[in-house]
C-alpha cells in the first residue's frame, strides 16, 4: 500500500513549498477522516491546492478499492472475507451439520463475488459511456430529439385550444385542492404527496452514490472560478464534475425565467412538473369517460430522455453553469434536473452553501453526505451563515395576508376538503391569529390602523408560545402537514389564479359577519377577480406595484419557515418581538443562538470535513462555537496555516498610535466624532497620499461614521486637499453600481500611471463589512495602501447581540480572563478587519502597506488575531514621524526595483 504521508500530487506547474505542505496536510486529513481547518491567504493558490490535494486522495482511494475488488475477483475471496463474518457463520452454525455450514459459507462467498462483479461491470459501463460522450458520439441523438419535442409542444398547444367550458374550470381547480391527508404517520403518507421528477424515473434517482467530494462556497461567481481552476488542473480530463444551482440560475425556459423572482420561478417549475406527472385513470379511458380538460403547460425541456442525455454530457466534461446552460439550450434539456440526476455518479459536486448546510434543501437536491468528503471554502463567516440560514422573520402584514389567503382558500373549497385537511388548516389559522395578537393586533381589523407603542422584547421559544397562546398546538405535526400536503404551494396557485394581487393584499375587515353572508361575498369577490382584466398602471406606480407583488408573493412560504424555526430546542434560539406603531410594520424574528445544532449532523455524516479560508483567525473561538459545541472530539480536529508566497519585504503592516500633530488615535464611540479626531485623520490620509503611488483604499468602521467624517472634511476643506492629490471615489449605495465605480477607479489609476500630471492615483472610501470589503481584489496599483480607520466593533446595544453574548457566557467555558461574550465582540471586529485588509496582496509579485489607525491594535491580544503572515511583520509606532519615514522608504525601494526590472 502506498504511504499516505508521501503521495504524488499532479500540478499544472512547479508548486510553491507552502502548496506542497497544504496538499500533504489535506491528504492526511482526508485519509484519516479528520475535520480540518485550513488557512491559506488569497494569492497563494488555495483553490488549486484544494483541487489537486483532494482529487489526488480520491484517485488513490478509488485505486485501493479497485485493487481490493480485483483480488477478490481473482479467487482470493476466502482471505478477503472479514474474519468476523466467517467467525459469525461458524458460531451461529456450530450446532448444525458440516454440509450446512459449508453451504452457507460458499453461498456468502458467491454472493460477494457476484456483487463485486456487478460493481465492476457498472463501473466499466459508466467509463465507456463517459468516453463516448467525450468523443461527441451523442450529439446526433440530441439533435434528433429537438424535432420530436417541437412536434409535442405543438400538439399540447392545439390541445389547450380544443378544451373549453365550465367543466374545464372544475378540472383546473382540482390541482389547487390538497390531497386527502389520511394519517399523521409520515411513513403512511410518504407516497401520498410525492413531488419532483416523474415517478417512472424513480429508478434513476436510487442510483448508488460513488465516493465523492462536495465543494461549496458562498457565491455563484466563486463557484464558477473554482470550476475554471478544475479545468486548468491535470484532473480536468479524468474527473466527473457537476455544478448545482438554483432554478433562477439554471432555468433555460424563457417563459419561466421572465417571472423574475425566485419564488415565482420555483412555483411555476413545480407546477409544470406536476402537469407532466398527472395521468388519467386507465379505467376511465377504457370506458370512454375521460374528462376533457384544459391542457396544462408542460416544460418542453423536462423530457426524460433529454435529461438523461444532458446528464451524460454533464458527466463527460468539466463545465461551469454558463457552459452547461449553453449545452442545455442546444439539446433542449433542463440543466436544473439533469445536474441533480448526475449527482450519484459524479466524483466532484460543486454547490452553494445553503444547499449543503440546510437539511431540507440537502434532501430536496439529492445530496447525500454519508461517508463523503465535504470542503467548505470561504468559511470565515460559517457560523454567521448557519445562523442566517436557520433564522426566520415575519412581519404583521405577512401574517395578515397569509391568514386572509388561507381563510378564503378554505371557504372556497370547504365542501371538497377532507376533515383532516380542514382540521390542520384551522390549526394553522389559529396559530396565525396568535402571532398577530402577540404583535398587538387582531385578525379582522385593518393592520395599518392599530397604533402600538414601539418596543423590543426578547423571549425564549416556550415563553413566546405561551404568550401567543399557541402552546397547545403540536407544531411538529403541523410542520409535517406543511411538508406532505404542500399547502403553501396550493395556496400560491390559488392566489395566482384569482388575480394574485387582489387576494393577496386584501385582509378580512368584517370577520364578524354571518357565515353565509361571508361565503356568498367571498365567492362573488373571487369570481369578479377571475373575470376582471388586469388594470393598467401609470409608469410612476409600476415600481411600487411590482414591489408590492413581490413582497406579497407567497407569505405562507415564510410562515412555513417560521413554523419550522419554532420547533428548535428552547435553549437554542430566541424570539425578538418588534412593535413599530402598527401591526403591519411590527415583526417577530427567530434568532438561532447555537449554529452547532444544525452543523453537527453534517459533521457526523461526512467521512471528512475541510473548512478552508484565506484567514480563519481567531481559530480557537471558531472551534469552540462550531466544533466542540457539536460534540466533536479534539483528536478529530487538525489545523493547517501557511504564510504568504510573497517575500517579507513586499508587505509593510503598521499600527499607527498617533497622527502628525501628536493627537492620539483611538476611535472610541466617545471621541471619534470630535473635530480634533476627524481633522487628525484627514492629516494622516493627506500625508499617505503624498508618498503612496496608485490606489489607496480607506475603510471606515460604519456607513454612519463614513457619512459624518466625509461631511466634516467637506466643510473644513480636508476633502479638497485630498482631491488635489488623488481623485476621490466613494463606495456606492447600490450594489449594481459597484462594478461601475471600480472600473472608473481602475481607469483613473492607469491613466495617472501613464500620463503623470498633478494626480498620483485615486483614493477610494469604503466601509468595513460593505460591498467592497469582501470578494473584491485590489491587486497591484489598485491597492498599494489599505488604511483602516478605527476598530469596527459591532453595536453592543443590539438586543440580538446581547442575547448571543448571554447565551455564550452561559454555555461556553471562560478562558484567558475573558468571557465568551466579550471574546465574541473582539472576534467579530477582527474578522471584519482581516477580510478588509486582505483585499490587497493578491499574488507573489504584489506589494502593499497596511496602516491600522488606532492604538488599540497594538494590544497583544488584538495583534494575535491578525493573520500570521501579517502579524509577523507588523510594526507599532507610537509617533507618526518614524512610521511615515518607514513608509516613504518602502515605496522608494519598490520604485527602484521596478525601474531596474
Amino acid at each position: 500500500m502506498e504511504d499516505a504521508s508521501s503521495p504524488h500530487f499532479p500540478f499544472p506547474y512547479q508548486p510553491y513549498p507552502i502548496q506542497e505542505q497544504f496538499m500533504q496536510a489535506l491528504y492526511g486529513a482526508l485519509e484519516h477522516g479528520k475535520i480540518g481547518i485550513f488557512e491559506s491567504p488569497t494569492g497563494t493558490g488555495k483553490s488549486l491546492s484544494l483541487i489537486c490535494g483532494a482529487l489526488s486522495w480520491l484517485r488513490d482511494h478509488e485505486e485501493k478499492r479497485q485493487q481490493e475488488a480485483a483480488r477478490l475477483l481473482q479467487g482470493d475471496v476466502g482471505t478477503a472475507l472479514s474474519s468476523s463474518s466467517i467467525a459469525s457463520v461458524h458460531v451461529s452454525s456450530s450446532a448444525e451439520p458440516d454440509w450446512i455450514t459449508d453451504f452457507v459459507q460458499k453461498k456468502a462467498e458467491r454472493d460477494l463475488v457476484s456483487k463485486l462483479k456487478d460493481e465492476d461491470l457498472r463501473r466499466k459501463r459508466r467509463e465507456e459511456r463517459l468516453e463516448m460522450i467525450r468523443n461527441n458520439s451523442q450529439l446526433k441523438y440530441a439533435l434528433k430529439r429537438k424535432s420530436s419535442e417541437d412536434d409535442e409542444a405543438l400538439k399540447l398547444l392545439q390541445l389547450s385550444k380544443d378544451h373549453q367550458g365550465e367543466e374545464i374550470k372544475d378540472h383546473e381547480e382540482e390541482e389547487l385542492i390538497v390531497a386527502e391527508y389520511e394519517s399523521d404517520d409520515e411513513s403512511k403518507t410518504k407516497n401520498k404527496f410525492c413531488v419532483g421528477i416523474d415517478e417512472d424515473d424513480d429508478d434513476d434517482l436510487v442510483e448508488e452514490h460513488v465516493t465523492k467530494i462536495y465543494y461549496c462556497s458562498r457565491t455563484h461567481s466563486q463557484l464558477s472560478q473554482f470550476v475554471h481552476e478544475v479545468q486548468k488542473s491535470p484532473f480536468s480530463k479524468d474527473i466527473s464534475l457537476v455544478t448545482l444551482g438554483s432554478r433562477q440560475n439554471m432555468c433555460v425556459n424563457e417563459e419561466v425565467r421572465r417571472l423574475g423572482s425566485v419564488q415565482r420561478i420555483n412555483d411555476r417549475c413545480m407546477e409544470m412538473q406536476k402537469n407532466k406527472r398527472d395521468k388519467h385513470p386507465k379505467e376511465d379511458v377504457e370506458a370512454g369517460k375521460r374528462r376533457r380538460g384544459v391542457s396544462k403547460a408542460v416544460c418542453p425541456y423536462a423530457g426524460a430522455q433529454g435529461l438523461q442525455t444532458l446528464r451524460d454530457a454533464v458527466l463527460g466534461a468539466v463545465q461551469d453553469i454558463e457552459q452547461l446552460l449553453t449545452v442545455a439550450r442546444e439539446t433542449r434539456s433542463c440543466p436544473y434536473y439533469a445536474s441533480r440526476l448526475a449527482i450519484p455518479p459524479a466524483q466532484l459536486v460543486v454547490l452553494p452553501y445553503q444547499t449543503v448546510l440546510h437539511e431540507g434543501t440537502r434532501k430536496a437536491s439529492g445530496v447525500q453526505l454519508k461517508g463523503q468528503v465535504l470542503i467548505i471554502d470561504e468559511a470565515h463567516n460559517l457560523s454567521d451563515t448557519l445562523s442566517c440560514i436557520h433564522s426566520s422573520e415575519l412581519t404583521g402584514a405577512q401574517l395578515c395576508r397569509a391568514h386572509s389567503q388561507l381563510t378564503q382558500y378554505s371557504e372556497r373549497y370547504r365542501s371538497r376538503l377532507k376533515a383532516k385537511n380542514l382540521m390542520y388548516i384551522k390549526q394553522i389559522l389559529y396559530v396565525l391569529e396568535g402571532l398577530v395578537r402577540v404583535l398587538g393586533g387582531k385578525v379582522g381589523q385593518n393592520p395599518q390602523g392599530q397604533p402600538t407603542q414601539p418596543a423590543n422584547e426578547l423571549l425564549t421559544i416556550n415563553n413566546f408560545l405561551f404568550k401567543a397562546q399557541i402552546d397547545n398546538i403540536n407544531l411538529f405535526k403541523v410542520q409535517r402537514y406543511f411538508e406532505k400536503s404542500m399547502i403553501s404551494r396550493k395556496l400560491c396557485g390559488f392566489v395566482e389564479k384569482y388575480a394574485g394581487a387582489g387576494v393577496t393584499l386584501h385582509t378580512q375587515t368584517q370577520s364578524a359577519k354571518k357565515e353565509n353572508r361571508r361565503t356568498e361575498g367571498l365567492n362573488r369577490y373571487l369570481q369578479t377577480l377571475s373575470s376582471q382584466p388586469p388594470e393598467t398602471e401609470s409608469p410612476s406606480g409600476q415600481q411600487g406595484a411590482a414591489d408590492d407583488r413581490e413582497m406579497a408573493a407567497s407569505p405562507m412560504m415564510q410562515v412555513e419557515g417560521f413554523f419550522m424555526a419554532l420547533t428548535n430546542t428552547n435553549t437554542d434560539g430566541r424570539l425578538m418581538l418588534r412593535t413599530q406603531g402598527t401591526v403591519a410594520l411590527s415583526s417577530v424574528k427567530f434568532l438561532l443562538l447555537n449554529p452547532a445544532v444544525h452543523f453537527c449532523q453534517v459533521l457526523r455524516e461526512c467521512r471528512a470535513v475541510i473548512i478552508a479560508g484565506g484567514t480563519m483567525q481567531p481559530v480557537s473561538d471558531f472551534k469552540q462555537e462550531l466544533l466542540f459545541s457539536a460534540g466533536v472530539e479534539a483528536e478529530r480536529i487538525t489545523e493547517f496555516s501557511c504564510g504568504h508566497v510573497i517575500p517579507p519585504e513586499n508587505i509593510l503592516p503598521i499600527v499607527l498610535c498617533s497622527g502628525p500633530s501628536g493627537q492620539e488615535l483611538e476611535f472610541t464611540f466617545q471621541n471619534r466624532d470630535t473635530p480634533h479626531m476627524m481633522e487628525e485623520t484627514g492629516r494622516v490620509l493627506s500625508n499617505l497620499c503624498n508618498v503612496v503611488p496608485g490606489g489607496v483604499v480607506c475603510f471606515f468602521p460604519s456607513y454612519d461614521y463614513s457619512r459624518r467624517i466625509l461631511g466634516h472634511w467637506e466643510s473644513s476643506g480636508v476633502l479638497a486637499r485630498l482631491s488635489s492629490k488623488k481623485k476621490i471615489f466613494q463606495e456606492p449605495k447600490k450594489a449594481n453600481q459597484v462594478e461601475q465605480v471600480l472600473n472608473e477607479f481602475s481607469r483613473t489609476i492607469q491613466k495617472c500611471a501613464v500620463d503623470g500630471g498633478s494626480l498620483s492615483g485615486a483614493l477610494l472610501f469604503s466601509v468595513v463589512g460593505g460591498k467592497m470589503s469582501e470578494g473584491i481584489n485590489f491587486s497591484d496599483d489598485l491597492g498599494r495602501c489599505i488604511v483602516m480607520v478605527g476598530m469596527p466593533y459591532p453595536n453592543i446595544k443590539s438586543p440580538e447581540l446581547q442575547e448571543k453574548m448571554t447565551y455564550l457566557d452561559k454555555n461556553l467555558p471562560h478562558c484567558g480572563g475573558r468571557s465568551p461574550g466579550q471574546a465574541l465582540i473582539e472576534n467579530l471586529c477582527m474578522k471584519a478587519v482581516n477580510q478588509s485588509i486582505g483585499r490587497a496582496i493578491r499574488h507573489r509579485g504584489d506589494y502593499a502597506c497596511i496602516v491600522l489607525c488606532d492604538r488599540r491594535y497594538s494590544r497583544p491580544a488584538t495583534l494575535a488575531k491578525l493573520p500570521n503572515w501579517i502579524r509577523a511583520h507588523t510594526r507599532t509606532h507610537t509617533s507618526f514621524g518614524p512610521a511615515f519615514a518607514g513608509l516613504r522608504r518602502f515605496f522608494v525601494e519598490k520604485k527602484k526595483m521596478q525601474q531596474q526590472l
